[in-house]
């Protein structure tokens, strides 16, 4: 009390002046219409520019659960493309009320940790078992496809980065329909080589390139790059093809896991052709 006191004391001159001001200022805004709407006016410009602060830091700090959400918000809608599904129509002439069966089931990641500067490069996924992932599962980014799973625990997995020596991915060039096998160099991150594509075929700087049907990992039509530079060798029957690649490595965040519903069958199906062929 004693403290406060004497804070009064020495100070008492500036109090005073400081009530005298309030004073001054009340009467001036209720008493005058102009320093009224002055004030006002004055007042919200301040206010509004504080608001308009703790809006923008708000919202830079919600961005991460925005994020989230408009990834789960894709994934939803993924499943719900025709493309996900297989036409049913097409296998049989039976009356069935479902004509689409889903084939493709996408839910979300994040990435926690990637590589892009070694031969064989790996990307570490913030799901495992637990949450239903399974190894060859496809990843695929906002962009385009990232790679394939190679190793899962109960909470994290493992995926094969297609900047990998043993990448192997079978792409069609979209408008001609011509397929040929995808890998990577090793040279540089941002581009791939696409193979066995004759040399008759007309192609064009930009022709985009996705997966094909030929995959039983990944969903066709999903993109993988556009075509950046091509020529053919003396004597050589294929073109030599590079592929500025979709997916930006070194921004992966939030990324897609893709389960072929169907895998199973298909992979038990070509094992036992495989085994008839060796009986003969």
């Amino acid at each position: 009390m004693r403290n406060l006191l004497d804070f009064l004391y020495k100070n008492y001159v500036f109090l005073v002046f400081a009530l005298l001001q309030f004073v001054s200022f009340y009467l001036i805004a209720n008493n005058t219409y102009y320093q009224r709407a002055s004030i006002v006016n004055s007042a919200n410009a301040v206010t509004g520019g504080v608001y308009k602060e703790y809006a923008s830091a708000n919202e830079y700090v919600s961005l991460r659960s925005q994020n989230e959400a408009l990834s789960k918000e894709n994934a939803m809608l993924h499943n719900m493309l025709v493309e996900t599904h297989l036409d049913l129509t097409k296998l049989s002439q039976l009356r069935n009320d479902t004509l689409y069966k889903q084939q493709y089931h996408y839910f979300t990641a994040k990435v926690i940790n990637n590589t892009v500067s070694a031969r064989n490069n790996y990307i570490t996924i913030n799901k495992g078992t637990l949450q239903g992932v399974k190894r060859d599962m496809a990843v695929i980014g906002a962009s385009g496809i990232v790679g394939i799973v190679q190793n899962v625990s109960p909470h994290y997995c493992t995926a094969m980065s297609l900047l990998h020596k043993d990448s192997r991915i079978s792409a069609r060039i979209k408008k001609n329909e011509y397929f040929g096998s995808l890998t990577w160099s090793g040279a540089n991150y941002e581009y791939a080589d696409l193979n066995d594509i004759p040399k008759h075929v007309k192609l064009t700087k930009g022709d985009t390139i996705v997966t094909s049907a030929y995959s039983s990992i990944f969903p066709e039509g999903i993109i993988i790059g556009r075509i950046d530079k091509f020529e053919i060798q003396d004597a050589a029957n294929f073109y030599n093809i590079r592929v500025k690649l979709a997916t930006d490595y070194k921004k992966l965040t939030h990324v897609y896991m893709v389960e072929n519903l169907l895998k199973q069958e298909l992979d038990t199906l070509e094992a036992k052709s495989k085994e008839n062929g060796n009986d003969n």
